[in-house]
């Protein structure tokens, strides 16, 4: 809940990454939800695989990153792959290392590609994405924010 808090006092209108841990208030609630959805969701029938990054050195929360197994057409505009970094932790290599990992995780998964998404106006999202191997292959509007998507593709 710390790590949500910090998030929240940065000026983060959200969690991302942690399947909407911003809309709980008890970890046990929570922690019930990313459990059901890792099954799939009952609402869409999607899995999600949610992880959390630490550091070795202290145990502290770094990041959070969620993979959907599969797209629904409500779930298109969002992508694959959501994640974030804590802001006191940002700007220091953790978030690629974060997107690395689950990349490979999705790899093992029935999928040719995963989409990433992002702001537009979110250059450090961007260019984790593109450090990954993401490709930019859609700019779209919407809510009248301008996002982008970037796909890493599979090799067979």
């Amino acid at each position: 809940m710390q790590y949500k808090e910090e998030h929240f006092a940065f000026g983060d209108t959200q969690v991302h990454g942690t399947g909407g841990l911003a809309y709980y208030d008890d970890y046990d609630e929570w922690l019930k939800h990313i459990r059901l959805i890792k099954e799939g969701d009952p609402a869409g029938g999607v899995r999600t695989s949610t992880f959390f990054s630490k550091r070795l050195s202290d145990g502290r929360l770094i990041g959070c990153i969620k993979i959907h197994h599969s797209l629904t057409p409500q779930l298109e505009s969002g992508g694959h792959i959501a994640y974030g970094i804590r802001p006191s932790e940002r700007g220091k290599g953790y978030g690629r290392q974060q997107l690395q990992l689950a990349i490979g995780f999705a790899r093992h998964l029935p999928l040719k590609e995963v989409i990433i998404a992002c702001d537009k106006d979110n250059a450090a999202s961007a260019n984790t994405a593109k450090s990954c191997g993401g490709i930019l292959i859609k700019e779209f509007e919407e809510d009248g924010v301008m996002k982008q998507h970037y796909a890493v593709r599979f090799e067979d």
